[in-house]
């Protein structure tokens, strides 16, 4: 079993990428990417990968105690300095420290900083109202104007606070990962995450990504602990109940999925991991626990997602073919489902309006990359039959993305980041698993990774009529 990450990946990871992107340039050389948008791509694949081979070798001196103490501190300092430069670099591009085109960013700082100006909960709670925001964005809304009462309308504050947040997501990841796959890959897993870009950019952004997805986080580590632990007490009980409640304010789907996940594996879950009249006690504790916090609006919105789900997404890829890229209507959940665990594929190519996505280019190789590993490792719990051990973390991971599947933002990166940290654990175990004999098979997903980037480029311009 591999302890770390092996240079033999990595090396041929940054190779790969800087191939793809030449050609992709020399293909559509009138559309290539800016050089600065290269530079946000180039370091964040070179930093990922190379430190992940160090550190997952150089970390392995420290003890259990010392270990989740160095991951939080060094995983909080990259995020503080990517806050910062990322912060004027805002201002010197935009003049806003806000992303490009940033009307959700500018919008929930407005609404946050509602409840400093107003001085009154109920007169926040009315205006709420008045700007239609609905029970699954609430929460963020919230969040933010306690966030604005306590450290001010200026927005570096509450991003500090994100990368606190971050940070000890990284902590819980291992803390998850060490539980279902030993000491090695969560040390794997946890250092995956803490050099993994994209957890960086929502640090540097107000948006609820970062939020959502240390709830997403939480949820399944303190489940899973509960789950694996020999004695039943209330705080194990209660803990998840609450970050469900929780959720319903930041996506009404992914509450929905964490209560589909938490029940499966009560009822999937192997016999050696639960007795079954534990099985039986925590279904009906958990049952009653949603029937009575479970307000009516909650199930409406639950109910309303499910219904729509399929009209929602043509009409979401019909607009979306209307306003630009005329191949978006062939769009449809069985186009998405083979690669939902590989998309969204890499924005290499200048689009006029798509900087956000131009810059997180690299950061969206990096996730096809390992992708690869994500697979191996569910094929192999499946093969082994070893995924009724795992039966929560898969259903929270596979249950979201087959939700996105069937909705019209499957390729959205922004939609893919609540779960890409349970990703990166399940690649972490497909790391360790691997032997000379699967290196070829390394090979021959790099080269496809870089097909399918050369044809998503494509698909981009010719789309819009540029190719």
């Amino acid at each position: 079993m591999l302890t770390y990450f092996p240079r033999f990946f990595s090396s041929r990871a940054i190779i790969c990428y800087v191939v793809t992107l030449a050609l992709v340039s020399a293909m559509f050389i009138n559309y290539a990417l800016p050089f600065q948008f290269m530079l946000f791509g180039f370091v964040p694949v070179v930093v990922f990968f190379t430190y992940s081979t160090q550190l997952t070798k150089d970390w392995q001196r420290y003890g259990e105690f010392l270990f989740p103490k160095k991951l939080f501190s060094t995983a909080l300092t990259i995020r503080l300095l990517y806050v910062i430069f990322i912060y004027f670099y805002y201002i010197e591009m935009t003049g806003l420290p806000h992303m490009y085109y940033a009307g959700d960013e500018m919008f929930y700082e407005y609404i946050g900083a509602l409840l400093r100006e107003e001085g009154s909960i109920r007169r926040f709670v009315e205006l709420l109202k008045a700007y239609n925001v609905d029970l699954s964005d609430s929460g963020y809304c919230w969040w933010l104007a306690f966030e604005n009462l306590i450290m001010g309308t200026h927005p570096l504050p509450y991003r500090f606070v994100k990368c606190v947040i971050d940070a000890f997501s990284c902590v819980l990841i291992y803390n998850l990962a060490k539980r279902n796959f030993g000491e090695s890959t969560g040390r794997m897993a946890a250092i995956f995450c803490m050099l993994m870009p994209n957890m960086w950019y929502y640090c540097g952004i107000t948006l609820k990504e970062t939020e959502m997805t240390f709830l997403v986080i939480l949820f399944t580590e303190r489940a899973d602990f509960a789950l694996h632990s020999p004695k039943i007490t209330f705080s194990n009980i209660i803990l998840p109940g609450i970050v469900i409640l929780v959720m319903f304010t930041f996506r009404t789907a992914l509450a929905a999925v964490m209560i589909a996940a938490l029940a499966g594996s009560l009822i999937l879950s192997s016999g050696k991991q639960m007795q079954s009249w534990k099985k039986v006690l925590y279904v009906s504790i958990f049952a009653i626990w949603m029937f009575l916090t479970m307000g009516a609006e909650m199930v409406e919105e639950a109910q309303q997602l499910w219904a729509g789900r399929t009209e929602n997404q043509s009409v979401g890829y019909e607009w979306r073919a209307q306003q630009g890229n005329t191949f978006a209507k062939y769009a449809s959940a069985s186009v998405f489902a083979p690669f939902i665990f590989t998309i969204p594929f890499s924005s290499m190519v200048y689009v006029d309006g798509q900087e956000n996505q131009m810059m997180m280019n690299g950061a969206n190789f990096i996730k096809n990359i390992m992708s690869g590993f994500t697979i191996f490792a569910v094929i192999l719990l499946l093969v082994r039959r070893d995924w009724r051990k795992h039966v929560l973390t898969l259903a929270v991971m596979c249950g979201y993305l087959v939700v996105l599947v069937f909705s019209n933002f499957a390729h959205s990166e922004r939609f893919h980041f609540p779960v890409l940290a349970l990703e990166l654990m399940f690649a972490a175990y497909g790391v360790s698993q691997v032997t000379n004999k699967h290196k070829r098979w390394f090979t021959m997903w790099l080269i496809g990774m870089c097909v399918a980037n050369l044809v998503w480029a494509w698909i981009k311009l010719a789309g819009r009529g540029m190719a």
